[in-house]
């Protein structure tokens, strides 16, 4: 069986992540919703360990919901960060309020533009809090 792109009417394959005539996104982001609540109690568990995972997904995931094949997958991202003693973390949490936000147009999906906020929060700190709303974002867009 096989479906049509929203934007162009080419008939693609229901796998298809991306119109292979336009290059519309599907849909079929391959992303499952991940329970805040748990991710915040491994974090506390592992002293703060389980952030570096947790961004790695993050980064993986908004790449995958926003079809951006150019931007550093999740491991680059951690190395950058680390390398950088964490100036690239806080340009990360930025730069992922503007993908959601574009990621949210691209799939119909009302998500706000909270990278001013994301930049913030990183600055002061407190990147946890915006791992939170960026997953509850990624939540939104995993519907």
């Amino acid at each position: 069986m096989s479906k049509f792109c929203a934007k162009c009417g080419k008939e693609m394959d229901d796998t298809a992540r991306a119109c292979p005539k336009c290059g519309a996104p599907t849909g079929n982001n391959n992303i499952q919703k991940v329970d805040i609540a748990m991710s915040i109690v491994f974090y506390v568990i592992t002293c703060g360990f389980y952030s570096f995972y947790w961004l790695v997904c993050l980064t993986n995931d908004s790449n995958s919901v926003s079809n951006d094949r150019e931007s550093a997958n999740g491991g680059l991202a951690l190395l950058y960060t680390i390398i950088t003693c964490g100036i690239y973390g806080i340009y990360w949490n930025y730069k992922m309020g503007k993908k959601l936000y574009e990621a949210g147009k691209i799939h119909n999906v009302e998500i706000p533009d909270n990278s001013v906020l994301y930049l913030v929060l990183a600055i002061f700190g407190l990147s946890i809090v915006s791992y939170c709303l960026i997953q509850s974002d990624l939540n939104k867009l995993a519907d």
